[in-house]
């Protein structure tokens, strides 16, 4: 490489952090007081932005993330045969808890398909998934996927939600990353479905496709959102997560929050 090149790579490369972190200090403005993380990678460009990189790094529990590489797997292993897949609802196992009357709860007590299911996040049909694949396979195939930690020890029906399993923010972007391309060891059938499912909004100029989450933490309630754009032919993987004071003051903030991150970043 020559002199000169060298330092049109370097200026290039400087460019790209500088821009990066200036990225980083407009997002500091938007989450306010909110206490999260955030990371997005754009695929075209091949640039991280990052918001609070030590707490991004950190494991929490991926709760109903986790319902992205359940549904692979549930698909993979034949548990579940394709996006109509339904079960029934046993209600003597799982008895309408007196959750709140308000959504996704209000949806979780009948009868559910994996689309309907993810698009509420019904637990007890991912629970009955997680126990049709059984342990066993279970564990394989979440250290293949390399997700997080690779914990399955708190249980087959909980290690997911608030137990073993944990992962950071970044690994749930490379997870996404590895997911889109077809870089996970499943069959591309498999994850033509769960892309397809995963699809929250779509226009003539965007598709946004993703996953929410939420558990109790220190008192108060973590939330997730991951996922990704596809816009003007790239694709922008993300995942936020942010500590709120209960369950009602994330299940919309979450969202809205990654959305107006989107647009400051001017995706």
């Amino acid at each position: 490489m020559t002199l000169a090149l060298r330092a049109f790579v370097l200026l290039i490369a400087f460019l790209s952090m500088s821009a990066a972190e200036a990225a980083a200090q407009n997002l500091d403005r938007v989450f306010g007081n909110t206490k999260g993380a955030f990371v997005l990678y754009d695929m075209k460009s091949n640039r991280y932005v990052r918001h609070n990189p030590g707490r991004a790094r950190l494991r929490f529990t991926p709760a109903s993330t986790f319902k992205m590489p359940n549904s692979l797997i549930g698909l993979e292993t034949g548990v579940v045969r394709d996006a109509d897949f339904r079960i029934s609802w046993d209600r003597q196992r799982y008895p309408n808890e007196d959750r709140p009357n308000t959504a996704p709860f209000i949806h979780w007590w009948q009868d559910h398909t994996l689309r309907s299911a993810i698009k509420y996040s019904v637990v007890w049909y991912y629970i009955e998934i997680a126990r049709n694949v059984g342990a066993e396979r279970m564990q394989k195939y979440v250290r293949q996927f390399r997700y997080g930690n690779g914990d399955t020890s708190g249980g087959i029906e909980q290690f997911w939600r608030n137990s073993s399993l944990q992962i950071s923010a970044e690994e749930q972007v490379d997870f996404l990353r590895r997911f889109y391309t077809g870089k996970l060891p499943v069959s591309s059938r498999s994850t033509g479905i769960v892309k397809d499912i995963l699809l929250l909004e779509e226009t003539p100029s965007y598709r946004l496709s993703g996953k929410t989450g939420a558990a109790p933490f220190e008192g108060g309630t973590l939330a997730w959102f991951v996922g990704y754009l596809e816009r003007e032919g790239n694709v922008y993987f993300f995942a936020l997560n942010m500590d709120g004071a209960n369950y009602e003051a994330i299940r919309d903030e979450r969202i809205n929050l990654t959305k107006r991150i989107l647009v400051e970043l001017g995706y």
